[in-house]
């Protein structure tokens, strides 16, 4: 039985690696949106052969603006958020298909697995994904981006998890660096290079200790020093635009 009454909505940039896969796992719905901003590799021929799929192209206007705009496409109200290499499963469908969704104000937490080069890793997220657009939306954060928690809102946590495919290949930790920490340092200061220092520092014990990402023996620490580089490089952005606006014209 397809899944009517709810619209999966996805925006995606070169994402032909994971597409397919995340687009296959989502055939007991009747509409996937996909919203393509300025895709350049077989995204889009890949996505043209599921007849569930609506294709939309438009800008990148940061995470939060750009998932409420891409979500305006969608016939249903109620919105399932999903990211291009985020893999739904059965058990997970299923349970969603036994929900009651009466009541628009409710608001349904996922269960997120983390996987690394093929790996499961010992992190795990649990994020609101299934939300109705009559109650509420994302923020307007331009990155680490979140559906609005209201005062009316009710929090349903399924019991299922779905797969995410954090990175398949060892340059996609290079190439998401530099696109997370330029939207992380855009417009913004930070004038204080050992506070640069200190959250490098602090990113890698947070996730090599305290997340126990020490469990997953090499993989572990390479994904415990890559959140220490990201963590590094988005503040010494920062601190490089704190020097720049302190420089005399030229």
């Amino acid at each position: 039985m397809l899944i009517k009454n709810i619209s999966v909505v996805i925006i995606a940039q070169n994402a032909q690696e994971t597409i397919k896969e995340c687009l296959d796992s989502l055939k007991d719905f009747s509409e996937v949106i996909l919203y393509l901003n300025n895709s350049t590799d077989s995204t889009k021929d890949i996505a043209k052969k599921f007849d569930n799929v609506k294709i939309i192209d438009g800008d990148f206007l940061g995470f939060g603006p750009t998932k409420n705009k891409a979500a305006q496409y969608a016939s249903n109200h109620w919105i399932l958020s999903l990211d291009s290499d985020e893999v739904l499963n059965k058990e997970l469908i299923d349970e969603i298909k036994k929900q009651d969704f009466t009541n628009e104000h409710i608001l349904f937490v996922l269960k997120r697995d983390n996987y690394f080069l093929g790996a499961k890793t010992v992190s795990k997220d649990f994020i609101v994904r299934i939300y109705n657009t009559l109650h509420t939306k994302f923020n307007d954060n331009v990155v680490h981006e979140n559906i609005i928690v209201q005062k009316n809102s009710k929090i349903i946590k399924l019991k299922h998890s779905f797969k995410h495919h954090n990175i398949i290949h060892i340059n996609q930790t290079l190439t998401k660096m530099i696109k997370y920490t330029d939207l992380g340092s855009k417009d913004k200061k930070m004038c204080i290079f050992l506070v640069v220092i200190a959250k490098a520092f602090f990113a890698f014990i947070q996730s090599y200790f305290i997340r126990l990402y020490f469990l997953n023996g090499w993989r572990g620490f390479v994904i415990s020093i890559t959140n220490a580089n990201r963590r590094f490089y988005k503040y010494l952005k920062q601190y490089i635009n704190c020097k720049k606006s302190k420089s005399p014209p030229k």
